[in-house]
């Protein structure tokens, strides 16, 4: 069973629809006993950090995930849930993630005038390691972003690829059986549809 992690905050049915698209089922839920029992979890995400950990402690989801990321199974994480698999963001004052991955998400900062913020739509990886989730995509493959801020890992042999936009940021990490993407696979045509059918295929 694939379980896409429900806590109300964006595209939770657009990443279903692509896992779909890729010839997957998958179940929506804010059901921590579902998710201990699910082969794969996926992590999505929309909005704002804070907003995103209240909802997770709400739904009493945050030592579930934690367990989870050290369970060995597969874990995906999606824009917004990259980010808050870190230990904490900087996002409109400090607030703490779930401690994942260590490293903090920082905000753009001194862009040139051409390079706006959010940065939104197509941009390209630069691969830094390989990994099960990139088999038959290239390296330079174009994906679609959404986001003001981004991640900075303490360990940099997580980074598995790069984005740049005014200077590299991290756009993907993989870490054992952890995975996370800056941007959006399910909306990322072809190449997404890719990555998310590898992400699939990773046994348990």
């Amino acid at each position: 069973m694939i379980a896409i992690v429900d806590y109300q905050m964006g595209n939770l049915r657009s990443v279903q629809q692509g896992f779909a698209r890729a010839g997957y089922e998958s179940l929506v839920t804010d059901d921590p006993q579902l998710l201990m029992q699910a082969d794969k979890v996926i992590l999505p995400g929309v909005g704002a950090f804070a907003d995103a950990m209240e909802q997770l402690h709400q739904r009493k989801l945050v030592e579930p995930l934690q367990a989870l990321a050290r369970s060995g199974k597969p874990f995906l994480g999606i824009c917004l849930g990259l980010q808050l698999m870190f230990e904490k963001s900087h996002e409109n004052g400090i607030h703490l993630g779930l401690g994942i991955i260590p490293g903090e998400v920082v905000p753009f900062k001194n862009l040139p005038p051409d390079c706006k913020i959010p940065h939104m739509g197509w941009n390209q990886l630069e691969k830094r390691k390989d990994s099960p989730i990139f088999d038959g995509i290239a390296s330079d493959a174009f994906f679609y972003f959404v986001h003001s801020y981004y991640v900075v890992p303490k360990h940099p042999e997580v980074v598995s690829a790069e984005t740049d936009y005014a200077g590299h940021f991290v756009s993907m990490i993989c870490d054992q059986n952890i995975f996370a993407t800056q941007f959006h696979p399910e909306k990322s045509q072809q190449a997404g549809l890719q990555m998310i059918r590898n992400f699939a295929a990773i046994d348990s």
